[in-house]
């Protein structure tokens, strides 16, 4: 392996926290243990008697000069227990010690054990042989799975993202013969690259807190090539810091279905789908701060069908979609994109800057009841978008400076019951866009619009329409 490879591994990404026998193992002296707990024992004796002489009601203690043998007696055993109790005191403080200190040893001797594994595993990595290397992939997971504490799982997962962002030499394919060996070569090692991902889906899938899950640790695949198909169906991104910016997705599916983003941030950033279909069904924007500002979708279908906004901030920003179906707020160019039966109840989702230039994009049927949804300022120039059936009950939607200049924008049957619809200073020059049989109030801004407007653009609903000649 070249030296260069090898510095890229074995370098931490991150500084290490101390481990937990450095940060708890930190005992008082002997001496002052000993005087705490008596001092405690003392003062909790002394409760407890004050407290039983109260509810035995005693008013007086009888005070006698003769000390006889029944007394006397007493006062031994009383002696002697009070020695025994201290004694007593001083094994439990004696024991805890010990066993603070065999604690702290185990640990140590844990860590030592995984990183002569860790070791191991990294210079697997480096091998000549895919083989070899694809062993030392499943020990950095296995080690993953059983390191003793966060820290160093943390260590392993960025290793095994470090190889993935490592360069590689582009498949020269199976044509020439001359080439056949290291179109092999390439394919083994695609193999290797294959299964990171493949680990990494899978044990992000886990519930957080289960054996190997990995969920709450920071995932950086920034600028990563995955060509292969990838399912994080079901995942929770709940903690840490979760990065495909500048990443490729070239595979035939990748799913984030059902997939619940309710804490830290996930960045999708200059991404770039150009295999074949996207899959948001179902997921859950609940807390996280979720971006695919400048993303790039080019492949054939990106769903959100079903996925709910319910807090946090989700933007797309500048997103561009160049082909296949599609949806919102960046360009969209000949992609179709579905957030049917989408919900929108309290996050602040922004779309501005987007362009819908030949997609297919669709709210059908979507709900808007809180938060706030941006299409400021949004061109749709081509295609087609709908938002056919879709509720406007809540929060605020607006289409403020946006562009009508081409295609199809429809609101058929929508309903206006509630909250903030706003086509302020929008601009209908072209595109054909259709408010037939929708109910509730006229957004704001609408009529306006339409009348700077060019004429025999805009179709609106029958009750919005002026009464009269």
């Amino acid at each position: 392996m070249p030296p260069s490879l090898v510095s890229i591994l074995m370098t931490p990404t991150r500084r290490l926290r101390p481990a937990p026998n450095e940060q708890e193992l930190r005992l008082w002296k002997v001496g002052r243990a000993l005087t705490v707990i008596f001092v405690t024992a003392v003062l909790m004796s002394g409760g407890v008697f004050f407290s039983l002489v109260v509810l035995l009601n005693v008013q007086e203690i009888d005070n006698t000069a003769k000390l006889d043998a029944k007394t006397l007696f007493d006062l031994v055993k009383l002696s002697f227990g009070v020695v025994a109790g201290a004694g007593a005191l001083v094994a439990l403080v004696v024991a805890y010690r010990r066993q603070r200190v065999d604690e702290a040893g185990a640990h140590r001797e844990a860590t030592r054990l995984h990183t002569e594994r860790f070791s191991q595993a990294v210079d697997k990595l480096g091998s000549d042989s895919p083989a070899v290397r694809l062993g030392g992939v499943h020990s950095l997971a296995g080690l993953a799975d059983d390191a003793p504490d966060d820290s160093l799982r943390q260590t392993c997962i960025d290793v095994l993202c470090a190889y993935l962002q490592l360069p590689f030499t582009p498949d020269p394919g199976d044509h020439d013969p001359a080439h056949q060996e290291e179109h092999h070569r390439y394919l083994a090692f695609r193999k290797v690259r294959h299964t990171i991902l493949r680990l990494i889906c899978d044990h992000y899938s886990l519930p957080r807190g289960t054996y190997r899950s990995w969920q709450g640790c920071d995932l950086d695949l920034t600028d990563v090539t995955i060509d292969c198909d990838i399912s994080f169906d079901g995942a929770t991104f709940s903690g840490g810091r979760v990065s495909f910016s500048d990443a490729t997705f070239s595979g035939s599916r990748v799913s984030f279905a059902h997939a619940t983003f309710s804490g830290g941030d996930v960045l999708f950033d200059g991404a770039v789908f150009c295999g074949g279909n996207v899959f948001f069904d179902g997921a859950v924007f609940s807390g996280s701060w979720v971006s695919f500002d400048t993303a790039a979708f080019s492949g054939r279908r990106v769903s959100f069908d079903g996925a709910t906004f319910s807090s946090g901030r989700v933007s797309f920003d500048d997103v561009t979609f160049l082909g296949g179906e599609m949806s919102f707020g960046a360009r969209f160019s000949g992609s179709e994109v579905l957030f049917g039966s989408a919900v929108f109840c309290g996050a602040d989702v922004s779309f501005g800057g987007g362009t819908f230039s030949g997609s297919w994009v669709s709210f059908g049927s979507a709900t808007f009841s809180g938060g706030e949804v941006s299409f400021n300022p949004t061109t749709f120039s081509s295609g087609e978008v709908s938002f056919g059936s879709a509720r406007f009950s809540g929060g605020e939607v607006s289409f403020t400076h946006s562009t009508f200049s081409g295609g199809d924008v429809f609101f058929s049957g929508a309903t206006f019951s509630g909250g903030r619809v706003s086509f302020g200073d929008a601009r209908f020059s072209g595109s054909q866009v259709a408010f037939d049989q929708a109910s509730g109030l006229a957004p704001d801004g609408l009529l306006a619009a339409v009348g700077r407007g060019a004429p025999g653009t805009v179709r609106l609903s029958q009750t919005w329409l002026p009464c009269g000649p």
